[in-house]
């Protein structure tokens, strides 16, 4: 099943010389539940936007992207951030913990918000937390985590609302090699067990081995290509 598609998706911004700037030229892109994609590219070549635009947080110029089957096309603000809510979980290279609370309530924010009450949020939050290995520190607050414990927190809180797409923007870039592998095998395990469709931007040859396919974003579009030969 499909659970992230883009089609033929143009992204442009205005420049300051008033020129147009075409980041996205036509991008095309189809992510099954359970496959984890690795895209890598020059910086500046358009990664994180591609990302942004796939996640619902910025409109495509033109093209569509559907989540979970449902096109975001035409939706209202209020509608797309439902949609992007229901169906998306977002990790980013800095965690974003809120400092004051502690793990556990960190992931179960979001499920608060979103409706949940308390006891039914905090058991979702310990079963996550416990999940990828951090049952004994739910109660400690982020500056009491180590840089891997704080990263893991912040895939816990991504998880939460229990998404049919996760995606990462160099997700172990603020991580020693130790942590940033234990990472690595998490996206792993998470894209399979918990049947996500999980897509990755990183410059970490790592990371990228583990995904089904690696994609090179290049001139605006996307390529299939070696990881070995893409990833330096």
């Amino acid at each position: 099943m499909t659970v992230l598609e883009a089609v033929d998706v143009v992204k442009q911004f205005r420049g300051g010389d008033g020129a147009t700037l075409r980041v996205l030229d036509g991008v095309n892109l189809a992510v099954a539940r359970g496959e984890m994609v690795a895209i890598v590219g020059a910086s500046g070549a358009g990664k994180s936007t591609l990302l942004h635009v796939l996640g619902a947080l910025e409109r495509p110029t033109s093209g569509d992207v559907r989540l979970a089957g449902e096109s975001i096309a035409g939706l209202g603000d209020e509608t797309l951030a439902t949609v992007r809510n229901r169906t998306v979980g977002f990790v980013f290279q800095f965690h974003h913990l809120l400092r004051e609370f502690s793990a556990l309530e960190n992931v179960a924010i979001p499920l608060r918000i979103g409706g949940l009450d308390r006891k039914g949020a905090e058991r979702r939050a310990k079963e996550l937390l416990e999940r990828l290995g951090l049952g004994p520190r739910m109660l400690h607050r982020p500056a009491e985590l180590s840089g891997g414990e704080q990263q893991r927190a912040a895939v816990a809180r991504a998880l939460a609302a229990d998404p049919a797409v996760l995606l990462a923007d160099e997700p172990s870039g603020n991580l020693d090699h130790a942590n940033a592998e234990r990472l690595h095998d998490l996206f792993g395990e998470l894209a399979r067990d918990m049947e996500l469709g999980l897509v990755v931007v990183t410059h970490n040859r790592s990371l990228a081995q583990r995904a089904e396919r690696t994609l090179l974003l290049e001139d605006g579009r996307l390529v299939e290509t070696d990881v070995n030969e893409a990833v330096t």
